[in-house]
């Protein structure tokens, strides 16, 4: 029994030995539990809308009244035109747009009829459904209460439009984080692991002691995977188009350029895991905590990042997949210019100078 427990211990400080390692046993069930408690939801809260109102009167002012005081929608914009109406969806900011008939109370008062226009951005189906049901039950709501008050048989009928995906296609919100996922996973995840398994197995020595100066050995492990994802690219596109019927309806040029600067920052944070890590075990932890789970629940691939609490808000900025997917679904599905998505793509590039500065600077030439 004595020779049982001292092996016991012997395991205790083999595994405490290696301190990265159970930050990362330890870490990991917490960052889960956070992270499938509060980012793994279908409800949806404030989400950010906007209104065209030209009547301005009672009864549209009650109603938007009511849709302001409801914790699912968030009012950002009041647009005072009706040729914003496309260009507030191009820019992102806002995921519905309710918009008024002109002279609406008193067409209703006159016709017993009036009709709200709900414009969604159907690039993520699932959430433009339930902001369109969520509206509609709003205004199902007034009507019933006006009806009580008047004993007057009122209708107001909500006329939905889906605008960039009216045929409601899955493939069009999963499509642009599938190729950020991918992307990610080859570029970053196998990099890492390549690099780190020439130091497991000892050969790194051998070639950080060739004649070759080591940043070219380094790149020389990058670049293999560099044009594997580029072919994946090519794939991922080829099939989206011709297969899952997702159009390019913006710049095909931009859209490559787009995807080349987040393969140089998933190429950056392959290198960065591979100085941080010893052992291919290790990589492949650190690879499923920050690439593999970050980019399925914080970059908004399957969840709408507004929903979750601020603090995951904030993390899910310093995701690279989260700004590559929006840049994605605006060029590609939403067929804007790269000047609406210049912001994002700056974030990308100074994320892949910072990237790489960093890496390269924390890698080891001399190995301990």
């Amino acid at each position: 029994m004595k020779q049982f427990i001292t092996f016991v211990r012997k395991e205790f400080y083999h595994i405490f030995r290696d301190v990265r390692t159970m930050m990362i046993l330890l870490l990991m069930p917490i960052i889960q539990i956070i992270l499938f408690g509060f980012a793994i939801t279908t409800e949806v809260k404030n989400a950010k809308i906007a209104i065209y109102d030209p009547s301005k009167d009672i009864s549209s002012q009650q109603i938007i009244e009511r849709i302001k005081a409801s914790e699912y929608f968030e009012v950002t914009r009041y647009l005072t035109n009706s040729s914003e109406l496309n260009d507030v969806f191009k820019d992102g900011k806002v995921g519905l747009v309710i918009v008024f008939s002109e002279k609406f109370n008193e067409t209703l008062m006159h016709t017993g009829k009036a009709q709200i226009q709900l414009l969604a951005d159907a690039t993520d189906p699932n959430n433009a459904t339930t902001l369109t049901n969520y509206a509609t039950a709003i205004i199902g709501s007034y009507q019933h209460d006006l009806m009580g008050e008047t004993n007057i048989p009122f209708q107001i009928v909500p006329e939905t439009k889906l605008l960039y995906n009216p045929q409601m296609k899955g493939a069009y919100n999963f499509v642009p984080g599938v190729l950020g996922m991918i992307l990610m996973l080859i570029c970053a995840m196998m990099t890492s692991i390549s690099i780190v398994r020439e130091k497991e197995l000892g050969t790194m020595e051998i070639l950080l002691a060739s004649p070759m100066k080591p940043i070219y050995i380094i790149l020389a492990k990058a670049v293999p995977y560099f044009f594997i994802s580029c072919v994946n690219l090519a794939t991922v596109l080829l099939l989206s188009v011709y297969v899952l019927g997702v159009p390019v309806a913006g710049s095909l040029f931009w859209l490559i350029v787009v995807c080349l600067i987040f393969i140089m920052v998933s190429l950056a944070l392959g290198l960065l895991v591979s100085t941080i890590t010893d052992t291919q075990l290790a990589a492949m932890l650190v690879s499923g905590m920050v690439f593999m789970m970050p980019v399925m629940m914080l970059s908004g691939m399957m969840f709408p990042t507004e929903n979750m609490p601020i603090v995951l808000q904030w993390i899910s900025n310093v995701i690279p997949a989260k700004w590559f997917i929006i840049i994605v679904k605006d060029i590609m599905i939403k067929g804007v210019g790269i000047a609406a998505v210049w912001k994002e793509v700056v974030v990308l590039c100074v994320m892949a100078l910072v990237l790489i500065i960093v890496s390269l600077k924390n890698f080891k030439i001399r190995l301990e």
